[in-house]
């Protein structure tokens, strides 16, 4: 079987064929193709969101390949149309979003994604931005190196807040969510839980509480955002929400950007709505240099790292592999994006 390993900079083209051949031994026969991302940003690509390269390198890699093994790679209408013995494309990402499933599905080709790849990274690190906005960490490091001492810190009223007992909403319970709260509890703090798809028995075992979103938001001195953005999650944070929490507030995002309305952020810090911002994700990425929060208080911002551990990026390639290897051996894949085709 021809395979196209199309890795970048975070799940390299070696990782990829490394756990291809793992897979199939000598049945595979790897093309290799490498990205630049993330040294250079994911763009739109050809109709698809979120991809590295171009068309006309994917085109040029295929050949004769029958699947294909890639986190970035676009794939397009136009790829599909060149590509006529193409039968699976693994992507080894949350979403298939590098990919046209509706010209997938019109080619016959079967595409399937990994979820819960980077579900440690990224609980690790909400967890780390938590800790970080509540007890000032990053903004008295960044002051400390830039020369200011900031006694004032030791003040009551600008001390930082304990986990422990303190009320932290979780906006979304996948994966990723429910390892937070898990540790949260762990922690001693009190978890509440809004996700119109979760489980309440296995939130209620984790030690968590279910409730609505503006209840959430009210009880909440912490709120960590781990939808997934979809239409209806589109700026589900938005001024009207903002104006729900308590006064002084700590507001996380290492999810997805589209999930905040960023607009009303500055003023919020600047007033004391919130206490402090902790993202990892943006409208627009990486922000322009009149971003307006570049100047608010209290803000920690971080280049989407969330997700960015070695073992994710070692995960990734064993689960697109894996699923090579259930495609070779004629056994039903474990996570298809477009399961019509099967049909």
């Amino acid at each position: 079987m021809r395979v196209l390993a199309a890795g970048d900079e975070f799940v390299g083209t070696d990782l990829l064929v490394a756990a291809v051949r793992a897979e199939l031994g000598t049945a595979a026969e790897c093309a290799e193709l490498s990205l630049p991302w993330p040294i250079e940003p994911f763009g739109p690509v050809g109709g698809v969101q979120e991809a590295s390269g171009t068309e006309e390198q994917v085109i040029e890699a295929l050949g004769g390949t029958e699947a294909v093994v890639t986190q970035m790679a676009p794939f397009t209408k136009k790829v599909f149309a060149a590509a006529p013995g193409l039968k699976l494309v693994s992507v080894c990402r949350g979403g298939p979003v590098n990919v046209d499933l509706a010209a997938a599905t019109e080619a016959g080709v079967a595409v399937t994604y990994a979820p819960g790849r980077n579900a440690t990274a990224a609980a690790e690190f909400a967890l780390g931005m938590i800790l970080a906005a509540m007890r000032r960490i990053s903004t008295s490091s960044a002051e400390l190196l830039g020369g200011t001492w900031r006694g004032d810190y030791y003040a009551y009223p600008n001390a930082g807040v304990e986990l422990e007992g303190t009320t932290v909403g979780l906006v979304g319970y996948g994966a990723i969510g429910s390892r937070v709260a898990r540790v949260l509890v762990a922690f001693g703090a009190k978890v509440l839980v809004s996700d119109p798809f979760a489980d309440s028995a296995a939130i209620a075992a984790d030690g968590a509480e279910v409730v609505e979103l503006d209840e959430l938001l009210r009880r909440s001195f912490v709120v960590s955002l781990h939808a997934r953005l979809t239409e209806q999650t589109q700026h589900l944070i938005d001024a009207d929400k903002l104006a729900l929490l308590p006064e002084g507030a700590v507001l996380v995002n290492t999810a997805r950007g589209g999930l905040l309305d960023y607009a009303p952020l500055p003023e919020a810090l600047r007033t004391g709505r919130l206490g402090a911002l902790a993202l990892d994700v943006y409208d627009v990425e990486p922000p322009p240099a009149d971003w307006a929060l570049r100047d608010a208080p209290n803000v920690i911002a971080t280049p989407h790292l969330a997700g960015a551990s070695r073992q994710t990026a070692e995960r990734a390639a064993k689960i697109v592999a894996a699923e090579l290897g259930r495609y070779a051996r004629g056994e039903a894949l474990a996570h298809v994006a477009n399961p019509d085709v099967l049909g």
